[in-house]
């Protein structure tokens, strides 16, 4: 009775073995976008400079209202003005919970989270790396994502093409960590950058588990967007275009109904591994 009774509590629901079979099939994303219905409204995050910026100026052009996030209410709206019509400002820090909770009253009604704003306190490796560091890194890029994913969570369940794309790292996936791969030179940066990749491999591993979660109505994937020219790291001069990566933000955020979730993909739409 007892075995009976285990194996029916282990009994994995048949919806979600098709959906992991299912991901497991697919190795690219779908080549072109879904188009947006009129009125949908996208939030994201950071979005005064960089990829954010970058994001919330092609989901414009792809007709959706997009809400600047920005902790400093004017550089956000200097942001939107430079984008122009469908562009807003939303005053957000993503460590302040109360913060947190006034933009999301402001913004009531969301189909699309892009969870972009991060900070990288310096490339240290265990030896040099500082408590301060690593939480200034997971502060942000860990506990500011997902309590920002909670609190608009209730919008989010209203919509009906909820998306939500978190901004992780190729230095963040442990495959890559561990051997040759597309994007970025693996033995050079050996055990370097603690606090800020091992807040990526833990974005990674929220970004699964919240798909698992929320099921295949709601799309959870993250986007490795290789070294990009951003305010990231102060003097930042190497990488490439920040719009080159923010297409693959976009492609995440009009996925079709029937597209992926609970992945890492690469900006060229090629999936990461974990």
């Amino acid at each position: 009775m007892r075995l009976e009774m285990h194996a029916r509590r282990c009994t994995i629901p048949t919806k979600s073995l098709e959906m992991e079979k299912y991901m497991n099939d697919i190795a690219r994303l779908p080549a072109t976008a879904r188009t947006p219905e009129p009125g949908t409204t996208a939030l994201v995050t950071g979005a005064n400079s960089g990829i954010g910026f970058a994001t919330a100026r092609q989901l414009l052009d792809h007709g959706v209202t997009v809400w600047i996030g920005a902790r400093d209410h004017e550089r956000g709206q200097r942001a939107a003005e430079q984008l122009g019509s469908g562009a807003y400002v939303v005053e957000i820090d993503v460590t302040d919970p109360a913060s947190i909770a006034a933009a999301a009253e402001q913004v009531r009604d969301l189909d699309i989270l892009v969870n972009n704003a991060g900070v990288n306190p310096g490339g240290d490796d265990i030896t040099g790396t500082s408590i301060e560091q690593l939480r200034a890194a997971y502060e942000t890029n860990v506990f500011g994502l997902i309590a920002v994913t909670q609190a608009f969570l209730p919008a989010l369940r209203r919509s009906a093409h909820p998306r939500i794309v978190n901004i992780s790292s190729g230095t963040g996936s442990l495959t890559w960590n561990s051997g040759p791969n597309p994007q970025f030179d693996w033995e050079r940066v050996q055990g370097g950058g603690l606090a800020y990749r091992s807040s990526k491999t833990a974005v990674n591993a929220v970004t699964m588990l919240t798909a698992q979660a929320l099921g295949d109505d709601v799309k959870v994937n993250a986007l490795a967007p290789g070294l990009r020219r951003t305010n990231l790291i102060a003097g930042m001069s190497a990488g490439g275009d920040a719009a080159e990566a923010a297409s693959g933000a976009v492609r995440l955020a009009l996925l079709p109904d029937d597209g992926p979730t609970g992945a890492l993909w690469s900006w060229d739409g090629t999936r990461a591994p974990w």
